[in-house]
C-alpha cells in the first residue's frame, strides 16, 4: 500500500567562513525539513541565520543538527566523550539554534544527530543515553534516528517522539547500518538508484541492502545529502517522481 506522504530532509546550514558545502537556497525549495547545523561540526552564526531565514520563508520545518564539537573532521570521527559533557553540549547546541531560529521567524521543531554521533548512538549505550538526555533537558522535541538503534528505545522511554529515517543516497549493510564512508560504495550517485530508493521507502517502508536483502525500516523521513555531487538535480528527480505518483512531500512533525 502506497504511503500518502513522505518527509524529505537535508543537512543544511553548513557554510563556514563563506565556504558553502551545499546549495541551501535550492534545496529549501525541494525539501520539507531542514537539519540545520549548530556550529559544532560546521556552520557559523551568520550563515546559519541566513539558512534559517530562508527556511522560514520557504515554509520548511527546522531541526537542530547536533554533532560532536569537531569541525576539523566535519563531525565524522568518533569522540569518546564523558556522558555528562556530551549531554550538555547537545542541550547547548539546541538552545543556540533556537535563539537564531526565533530571531529569523522560525523555531527548532526536532533534533537530528549528525555524522559520527548519529552512527555511534545506534550501538553505544552511554552516548545514546547522553544524547537523549541532552535533548530531553531542552524539552520534549521529536528526534530523528536510524531505525533499530538503541537510541530509539532510549528516546521512546524518555517520552520523546521518534522520527525514523532512511537515506536516499547511502547504501545499507544487511544489519540496517549505513555502509561506512570509508568504503567506495557508501554513497549512491545515480539518479535512478536514488529515486528508486525513495519510492521503495515511501511505498513499502523497506530498503534493499547491498547484499540484496530487504530491510523493513518503516521510515517517516528520507534524507538527501546537500553536499553530494549533483545533489540538487538528484533531489529534483526524486520530487518529480513522487509528485507523479501522488505522494505528498510534507514534514513528519
Amino acid at each position: 500500500m502506497s504511503a500518502l506522504h513522505i518527509d524529505l530532509n537535508a543537512d543544511l546550514g553548513e557554510t563556514t567562513a563563506g565556504n558553502p558545502v551545499a546549495d541551501d537556497a535550492a534545496m529549501l525549495q525541494l525539501v520539507s525539513s531542514a537539519n540545520v547545523a549548530t556550529g559544532f561540526h560546521a556552520g557559523d552564526p551568520h550563515s546559519i541565520a541566513g539558512t534559517l531565514k530562508a527556511a522560514a520563508e520557504a515554509g520548511v520545518t527546522v531541526g537542530a543538527h547536533v554533532g560532536y564539537n569537531d569541525p576539523a573532521a566535519f563531525g565524522r570521527r568518533f569522540i569518546d566523550y564523558a556522558p555528562a559533557e556530551l549531554a550538555d553540549e547537545v542541550t547547548y547546541q539546541i538552545g543556540a539554534l533556537q535563539a537564531l531560529a526565533q530571531a529569523n521567524g522560525t523555531q527548532v521543531a526536532y533534533v537530528k544527530p549528525h555524522g559520527a554521533m548519529y552512527n555511534t548512538i545506534v550501538h553505544h549505550e552511554a552516548q545514546a543515553h547522553a544524547v537523549i538526555d541532552g535533548i530531553k533537558a531542552f524539552g520534549d522535541l521529536p528526534v530523528m534516528l536510524l531505525p533499530g538503534g538503541i537510541a530509539v528505545d532510549f528516546a521512546e522511554k524518555k517520552g520523546l517522539t521518534v522520527i525514523r529515517e532512511a537515506f536516499a543516497d547511502r547504501n545499507y549493510n544487511p544489519d540496517g547500518t549505513l555502509v561506512s564512508r570509508r568504503e567506495a560504495n557508501a554513497v549512491m550517485g545515480d539518479e535512478g538508484d536514488v529515486v528508486k530508493r525513495v519510492l521503495e521507502v515511501a511505498e513499502t517502508g523497506s530498503i534493499t541492502a547491498i547484499d540484496g536483502s530487504v530491510l523493513n525500516v518503516d521510515a517517516q523521513s528520507v534524507c538527501t545529502h546537500g553536499d553530494s555531487p549533483g545533489a540538487v538535480e538528484l533531489l529534483r528527480g526524486v520530487v518529480k517522481e513522487l509528485q507523479a505518483r501522488g505522494i505528498e512531500i510534507r514534514s513528519a512533525i
